[in-house]
Parts: C-alpha cells; structure tokens; sequence
C-alpha cells in the first residue's frame, strides 16, 4: 500500500508546476513585456474589453488626481451600489464595495461617511495598496451574485479564475468567500479554492489551503459535483477576452451577475499556481491534454 501511495505523489510532484517553470516555460515565451501593461492596470485593461465588446462591470469613473475626487464623486454618487478599486492593486487590497441607505453609505453593515471614502480614493492614488506607485482609482458597477453562490455561501463575491494559452482554456476554478475572509474570494485571504471540471462545468473538491473539502466550511452546504450554471457562456467569454488581449499566457476573472450573467473581472499575466491545489491536477498535466496546434 505505501509503495502505490508513494508512487502516486511522486507522479502527482512531477506533473506540479512550480512558480519559476511557470515564468520561463509559459509567461517569458507567450507575453512581451511591453504587453503586461494592459493586465496590471485595471483602467487599461478594461478600455481594451469595453471597446471590443467584451462584457465587464459598467465604469462610471475614474479618479486621477486628488483633486478630482469630489467632482468624480458627486458623478458616480447617484449609483446606489459602488465598487472602488485601485487600478493596479492586487490581491483584493484596496477594494471598497459601498451600499447606500438613505443618505448614508454603508461597508458591509457599518455606515461610513463621504470623508472616509475621499480618504480611501486618496490612498489609493498614493499607491497605497499598488506597492508605492502613483495609481488611479477605479470605481465601477456593483456586481450582485448570481443566486447559484448562494446555494454553497451566500456572504460576499464569488469569482471564477479561467487560466488560457493561445486562446485555450486549460483550468479554471471558482473563487468563494468564507467568514475568514472577511467576504473577499481571494484564496490568500482565506477564501476557498473549488475545482471546476472543464468539460463538464461542474465544482470538484474545495481547498482552504490545508485540506480538501465536499461542503463549504461555515455554512455546510454541498459543492462537490455541483453543475455551474452557464459555464459554456464563461468559457467563450473567457476565449473572447483571450484572443481580444495581445497576450498568450493569461488567467481572466469572471463574475456572474444575477441579472446579467458573466462578465469579466480583470486579467491577469501572473496567474497564481494555486489553482493547480484547487482542482488536485498539475499544471503540467492539464497543458498536456489540451491541443493548442
């Protein structure tokens, strides 16, 4: 019995891709750097998706400077739902999701003031959450969740990570809040990390990043062989945000809204590896089964 478990991992190891194998045998060949651009800035990549006609959450403004932030907010201001977003952030950080009641606005179930927000748009333009560089402040439509999220977790804003090359999806993988992470998806918050069965589109075992789950850790829901609904739809509008981008390599984000469907998120040009934890399959594995001649 030890020698077939051994034998497993070190068949499992060898199909694993590592961060630097990543770099030299999928990133450095398929994207230029003068390209990356256009996936670590928010505002560019967005300019790209909207003016193809790729579906994405709605801008309603852009601050640049600090002293826009009033008039650009008095703009946006009349959406009861925001979303407020450095450009060039990363990993969740800086995101502000802002509801209002009334007069006031409202994180999550606490009010917060006109001042505080000002406050954080500056922060952001001061690179606060984008590593010190000047940045800009996105502030777009409010995604509300399909009702499928709500069948596994209902708290926070659930995402799907399809990595591509050359226009091919090769793994994907839904990105769901728990409590630990404070409603963000993003798995090194404390988000979970769920398979998806390409072919099939449905949910495969979740990671929490110590071990793999068949329920969602805080509410006990089922996600294991749950089918995605419009998972065809994801795929092609993530094909389409592939072949629209000038790179090769890349991972897109997608949400699904209740009302409008999928739409995508963001780029990435560094797709993190832990995906490859998610769906319990090496990187190497999954390029191998695809056909990208």
């Amino acid at each position: 019995m030890w020698k077939r478990i051994i034998k497993t991992i070190r068949n499992t190891d060898q199909q694993v891709m590592g961060m630097n194998q990543r770099n030299l045998e999928l990133i450095y060949p398929n994207n230029a750097r003068r390209y990356y651009k256009y996936a670590d800035d928010k505002c560019l990549a967005k300019e790209i998706m909207e003016g193809k006609g790729v579906k994405c959450p709605k801008t309603y403004g852009v601050v640049e400077k600090i002293g826009e932030i009033e008039a650009v907010w008095q703009m946006v201001s009349q959406w009861p739902m925001l979303v407020v977003k450095p450009a060039k952030g990363a990993g969740g950080k800086g995101i502000l999701i802002l509801k209002r009641e009334g007069e006031q606005w409202m994180k999550g179930d606490k009010p917060i003031s006109e001042s505080h927000i000002f406050t954080h748009i500056a922060n952001i333009i001061f690179g606060v959450f984008s590593f010190g560089d000047d940045d800009r402040a996105l502030i777009e439509e409010y995604v509300v969740p399909h009702e499928f999220f709500a069948e596994i977790y209902a708290s926070g804003v659930p995402d799907f990570r399809i990595i591509l090359l050359k226009g091919v999806p090769v793994m994907g993988m839904l990105r769901m809040p728990t409590a630990r992470s404070g409603g963000k998806a993003n798995l090194h918050q404390g988000g979970l990390g769920i398979g998806v069965d390409m072919q099939t589109g449905r949910l495969k075992y979740a990671y929490d990043g110590k071990q793999h789950l068949a329920v969602h850790p805080d509410s006990g829901r089922d996600i294991l062989n749950k089918p995605v609904p419009h998972w065809k739809e994801l795929l092609a509008l993530s094909i389409q945000t592939a072949l629209e981008f000038p790179l090769d390599y890349l991972g897109v984000d997608l949400v699904m809204d209740k009302a409008k469907g999928p739409m995508v998120m963001e780029v990435n040009v560094r797709p993190g590896l832990g995906i490859q934890l998610a769906n319990q399959q090496g990187m190497k594995e999954a390029l191998n089964k695809i056909d990208i001649s």
